[in-house]
């Protein structure tokens, strides 16, 4: 029999423990969505850095507020910004559930989310010191 009023995994419902675990699974799908767009941001990004760095500069710098490089520099600037923010709340939100309910899980979105900020500081590092 089951005692009620714990919040153990293994003492849960199954009703219970299958909604937790549905709650669970849509914050990592949530947070590999914010992946996906941070390494679309990011990617295309250096793209349009590297496509305009082969294109090499024509004459003088024509009056712009914002040229290629600039813009390429904000494209991975945001989408490192909203993939830390992503995992931040990704986070948040995890942890409140685990107070509901034990449970300590590895994130793995969370290790993806990790890598590829590594590769986003890599590529911005390279769009700052590279002219």
């Amino acid at each position: 029999m089951q005692q009620e009023g714990t919040h153990g995994g293994a003492d849960l419902d199954p009703s219970t423990r299958l909604a937790f675990e549905r709650t669970r699974v849509s914050y990592e799908r949530t947070m590999l969505s914010w992946v996906r767009t941070a390494t679309s941001l990011i990617t295309f990004g250096f793209s349009i850095y590297k496509f305009f760095q082969m294109e090499g500069p024509q004459g003088g710098r024509p009056n712009r507020l914002i040229g290629p490089r600039e813009f390429a520099l904000m494209l991975v600037s945001i989408g490192l910004i909203s993939l830390v923010l992503a995992t931040l709340e990704h986070r948040q939100n995890i942890r409140a559930l685990g107070a509901q309910f034990a449970g300590k899980r590895r994130s793995l979105a969370v290790l993806v989310a990790a890598l590829i900020s590594i590769l986003g500081l890599l590529a911005l590092v390279a769009m700052i010191f590279r002219q």
